[in-house]
């Protein structure tokens, strides 16, 4: 099992990792600018004394002038005692030496001449130097001049730099590791109070939300996030809490009604048709609880996807004609006018839209006054095609419209006993309609309330 990383800790690594790479990098910059400047800075010297050899040895006109001119060479480097110099004639045979010239042998050949410097030591000491060959006043063969000069001090200076860079990167790592996990730490400070706050939200207090005045930018959208999923959950859990208490009450009326008909049955001897009807009555009272009990079943199903319906063509119009056929009855009663008009055909199974279909029209026939009128209108859309089956009577208050498809939520708390239905059949409709992967929705109009259904 993997220890979780803590994220103070992952910045602070990372603050002080950077911290410390930039300034290696920088210290590393600025010693090669340094070690530059010195080997330029010992290039001038090397040159300039190269020079002067060369000056003289153009005075050179026969092998009488050499000592005069030797001993102005060695005049020119009083003074001078971190300079190494050595001349060497044509046979190869030292012409001139400094006491300190300390020269490795394959700089003093033809071979070594090079016009870049070089760096050796000798006897633990550090030179560097240039190796030429310079022609002579007698046009004679050149002779090879080879300059050097001490560069301890050089030396010195930078073993001193680099340990104060290695001091100063090791003490700035670990003041900005201190002071990265302070910013981090006062950073993520929202975070503690958003866990803080989190950890108070209980099933009796799913209204707390997260202030987004008081969190970094960079934390409004976990915050914003975070706010609805808790304004869902405390929609979903009142939904729940209403839910429950719906299907106790659903399902006490029935079984109060088969308890009291049956004790009312016991308390004397009765005939066998009075035993009859009392048995009637409990049927009566079953087939009211096994149509819920099925409802609800299909409802469980429809909320983890296991309604798979099949797939045919399904002719709308013909569906809604055979519906009116079957409420023909019923709105007759009531004096109520079925009009449809266009036609489409949707794909899905005939059954389960027939009874979506059922649900919305027994549901309009429910609440449409006497002499009203329902409106079926069928046609195509950019989703497919659209049915909307419209309504004369009161129009759905607006505080109605997100709950008229909730199980057991009816608008007119009077027909909870009035024995019209459980409440099931438009959350049945909506479940129907979204396994088909359609949209079914509710408007109030004019003088009436409108559903509307749309599938492919």
């Amino acid at each position: 099992m993997s220890r979780r990383s803590s994220i103070t800790s992952r910045l602070t690594l990372l603050f002080a990792a950077v911290s410390t790479a930039v300034l290696l990098a920088l210290g590393m910059l600025i010693g090669n600018a340094v070690e530059r400047h010195f080997v330029e800075q010992d290039m001038e010297v090397l040159s300039g004394k190269t020079q002067l050899a060369a000056n003289l040895l153009a005075q050179l006109r026969s092998p009488a002038d050499s000592g005069a001119l030797l001993r102005q060479l060695d005049d020119s480097l009083v003074g001078h005692h971190g300079l190494a110099v050595v001349v060497l004639g044509p046979d190869g045979k030292r012409v001139f030496a400094t006491p300190n010239a300390a020269f490795p042998d394959a700089m003093l050949s033809p071979a070594g001449v090079s016009a870049k410097p070089r760096s050796w030591r000798k006897d633990g000491q550090p030179w560097r130097g240039i190796a030429t060959l310079l022609p002579t006043g007698n046009s004679g063969q050149p002779m090879l001049v080879a300059v050097a000069v001490d560069i301890s001090h050089h030396e010195h200076f930078m073993e001193s730099f680099r340990r104060t860079l290695w001091l100063f990167v090791a003490i700035a790592a670990v003041l900005v590791g201190f002071f990265g996990w302070v910013a981090v730490r006062r950073g993520l400070a929202p975070l503690q109070a958003m866990r803080r706050g989190a950890a108070g939200v209980t099933a009796n207090h799913l209204d707390y939300r997260l202030s987004l005045d008081a969190v970094p930018v960079e934390l409004a959208e976990l915050a914003e996030t975070l706010n609805e999923m808790l304004a869902r959950l405390e929609d979903s859990f009142q939904r729940l809490k209403d839910f429950s208490s719906d299907l106790a009450h659903e399902l006490r009326t029935p079984v109060s009604n088969l308890m009291t008909q049956t004790q009312v049955a016991l308390t004397r001897a009765r005939s066998a048709d009075e035993y009859s009807e009392v048995l009637a009555s409990n049927a009566e009272e079953y087939e009211r609880l096994a149509r819920m009990i099925g409802d609800m079943l299909f409802l469980a199903q429809a909320d983890n996807g296991l309604v798979v319906p099949s797939r045919e063509p399904v002719d709308l119009a013909a569906q809604v004609r055979e519906l009116f056929d079957f409420f023909d009855a019923l709105a007759e009663e009531k004096g109520l006018h079925l009009a449809l008009t266009g036609s489409g055909q949707v794909s899905g199974d005939k059954l389960m839209l027939r009874r979506a279909l059922a649900n919305l029209l027994s549901n309009a026939i429910r609440h449409t006054p006497a002499g009203g009128n329902i409106r079926v209108s069928i046609e195509a859309c950019s989703e497919g095609t659209k049915l909307s089956i419209e309504n004369s009577g009161e129009p759905i208050p607006q505080e109605q419209m997100s709950r008229i498809f909730d199980r057991f939520y009816r608008g007119d708390p009077s027909r909870h006993d009035s024995g019209e239905g459980a409440g099931l059949g438009l959350a049945i409709t909506r479940s129907i309609i979204l396994a088909h992967g359609g949209e079914i929705g509710v408007r109030s109009v004019t003088g009436g309330v409108c559903f509307e259904l749309r599938m492919t």
